[in-house]
């Protein structure tokens, strides 16, 4: 079976703010942007998980992705919003962050590997950081963020 290796020459990032830090998500990666803080607690959970909410039928698990990358915990405010995005088997889960910010267009022969420690945060969980001329944006490794969770 051939397989097709396309090389992209642009990936559109969604950016939002965690804690201090400026992250981005392959917009391909995400279902959807909320701002729903109508949470259920769930007992005994990983202390990153804030809970879960019904999306249209839907069971979403919540996770403070600031608590997560080890930036501290994300205040609900009136800018802070749940990225969904899917995991193992179809799951939903729900990316809480303390704001939306811009879509960048970024060429993927400009992303650098991630240094181990950005910042403070896990850099484990990051694919690469893009530089421009005013910010550095470190890109998410959805998977490994989620297959974490899945470890807790």
């Amino acid at each position: 079976m051939a397989e097709t290796n396309e090389v992209k020459d642009h990936i559109e990032l969604s950016t939002f703010i965690v804690g201090t830090a400026l992250c981005g998500i392959d917009i391909l990666q995400i279902q959807e942007i909320n701002k729903l803080m109508d949470k259920t607690e769930v007992p005994q959970a990983p202390e990153y998980v804030t809970g879960i909410l019904n999306l249209r039928g839907q069971i979403v698990t919540i996770i403070d992705l600031g608590k997560k990358l080890g930036l501290g915990q994300t205040k609900t405010s009136q800018d802070s919003r749940n990225i969904i995005v899917s995991g193992k088997g179809g799951e939903h889960i729900g990316l809480f962050v303390k704001k939306i910010s811009d879509v960048v267009t970024v060429n993927p022969q400009q992303i650098e590997p991630a240094p181990s420690n950005m910042k403070g945060i896990q850099g484990d969980f990051f694919t690469g950081v893009h530089k421009s001329e005013d910010k550095l944006v470190g890109i998410l490794d959805v998977e490994k963020i989620l297959s974490h969770a899945d470890d807790q």
